[in-house]
């Protein structure tokens, strides 16, 4: 297991700890927590052959969250002392004295164990010790093997990572200290036609992780589809317009991981259900009347929402309200079994223990319900893509995320992708171009005849997934086998359309 970082572990939030909880007690608090970051993030950005920005930043400061009165008070700050973690734990005190005139319904938590721990992400090499001249020579070597093909005019490419560790200690007694590291590398190549002024487009296919430096140069990384890339995308300009119909669809995971992440990840949040996201994020058609009994896919569905994952954006051994991670169902045999939960919300819908989706994404901000690592499982049998397309007479095979839409009840959606091909009688054509595929989430997941087996599943997500007033953003995974979906609907996103 990584060391945590010194730096971090030098900072004195135990004692800024001590003096928060013991002054929210001493006021009439029911409940409090205090929670510490200190967060480090850079990015890197090399445009051709030249660096165009390294930027990084550093956020430190800490939280105190109270019930008075039944009602919640907040407050945050950057001064490390004593007296300053007493004082915030005080205003948090006075915003709960104020809104509990206003609160209809008495705040109430659900039961969770006290907990005492240390936990570091897996990951082997800390991006932050990677000098940044290494960082960019290897930028610009990818990108100059793109270039001198001569079949690309530009090639951006950036990488992104944080840094992140946390303190968490509550009136109960739980202490808990975290640290975990997530990169993201990514590349975009253009290719222009000179003779007539078209250009296009291609990103890589790469997925980001809870891991470190050593994934931005794996094999399977983004630096890894350099040599394919400037083919693939004269292919891709040269191919022919696709015919809009239904069609079979094999979706690759680094498709579908964006598909889970819109129709279920977020239609699974039971905030959304409850309405609290109405006036930003949008609400859910997967309401509550429907647990236990909505068909929202195939039988072969079987989704999961979890903590846990090894290398998930979303990974942690307890959440921002000290609840230990967990895995459990969503849906299972097709069927909606589940939903996210923090404390608050498991209590009053009945719930019992929360399976830990409370996350904020700063110290300033206050932890909100937010999406654990939600996945498709893989077949028990190791079905391949091969044998996917093979069960396909005509159809597309889809890879890697691009554009999508989806409406505010996360029911009716439109994804495209980087590449498509043509599938015909069982065995994989050429590319094809102008591609989107359209459906409603419970007809689109109902139509999912197979899933692929376990080396087929591969792990996708975001950094950077938003909701909340004022806006967060929170990084989340999504795992996903190779999938095989029957007559989906498929338009030309070139068309003219004619009103």
């Amino acid at each position: 297991m990584p060391d945590i970082d010194q730096e971090f572990l030098d900072l004195p939030f135990r004692r800024l700890a001590d003096a928060a909880l013991t002054k929210a007690r001493d006021l009439g608090a029911t409940y409090a927590d205090f929670r510490f970051e200190r967060r480090r993030g850079q990015n890197v950005k090399v445009r051709d052959r030249a660096l165009e920005r390294v930027g990084d930043s550093e956020t430190v400061g800490y939280a105190v969250r109270v019930v008075h009165g039944g009602a919640w008070g907040f407050a945050s700050a950057v001064e490390l002392t004593p007296d300053a973690a007493a004082a915030t734990a005080a205003a948090a005190v006075t915003v709960a004295t104020t809104l509990a005139p206003l609160n209809s319904e008495p705040v109430e938590l659900a039961p969770e164990p006290t907990h005492q721990g240390t936990w570091v992400s897996s990951y082997d090499i800390d991006p932050f010790s990677v000098p940044d001249t290494d960082k960019v020579a290897f930028l610009t070597s990818v990108n100059e093997r793109m270039l001198r093909t001569g079949k690309v005019a530009h090639v951006d490419f950036s990488v992104r990572q944080v840094l992140e560790g946390k303190f968490f200690a509550d009136l109960d007694g739980s202490d808990l200290v975290q640290q975990r590291v997530r990169v993201d590398g990514d590349f975009t190549a253009t290719r222009v036609d000179d003779a007539t002024g078209a250009f296009d487009t291609m990103r890589s296919c790469a997925l980001p992780s809870g891991r470190g430096w050593e994934h931005i140069t794996a094999t399977r990384s983004c630096a890894a589809e350099a040599d394919d890339v400037p083919d693939l995308l004269e292919q891709k300009m040269a191919s022919p317009s696709v015919e809009p119909g239904r069609y079979d669809l094999v979706i690759h995971p680094t498709n579908l991981w964006l598909t889970i992440h819109e129709s279920i990840g977020h239609a699974t949040e039971l905030d959304r259900v409850l309405g609290y996201e109405a006036n930003y994020a949008g609400t859910s058609f997967a309401t509550l009347d429907n647990l236990g009994r909505l068909q929202y896919g195939s039988p072969v569905m079987h989704v999961t929402g979890d903590r846990s994952t090894e290398h998930g954006l979303s990974t942690v051994a307890w959440d921002d309200e000290g609840v230990a991670a967990q895995q459990w169902d969503l849906i299972r045999d097709g069927v909606l079994v589940g939903y996210q939960l923090n404390r608050q919300m498991a209590q009053k819908q009945g719930f019992g223990r929360s399976n830990g989706c409370a996350y904020a994404d700063s110290p300033a901000t206050v932890p909100i319900q937010r999406m654990p690592n939600v996945s498709l499982q893989p077949a028990a049998t190791d079905i391949t893509v091969d044998d996917l397309i093979g069960g396909v007479d005509r159809g597309i095979y889809v890879v890697g995320d691009k554009s999508w839409s989806i409406d505010m009840q996360r029911y009716n959606f439109q994804f495209t992708a980087q590449r498509f091909y043509e599938i015909k009688g069982g065995k994989l054509g050429g590319q094809l171009k102008d591609v989107a595929y359209q459906g409603t989430t419970t007809e689109f997941w109902n139509s999912m005849e197979a899933v692929g087996g376990p080396s087929t599943w591969l792990l996708g997500g975001s950094f950077n997934c938003g909701k909340g007033q004022p806006g967060q953003t929170a990084p989340v995974s999504h795992g996903a086998p190779a999938a095989l979906f029957r007559q989906v609907n498929v338009l030309n996103t070139a068309a003219e359309v004619s009103l």
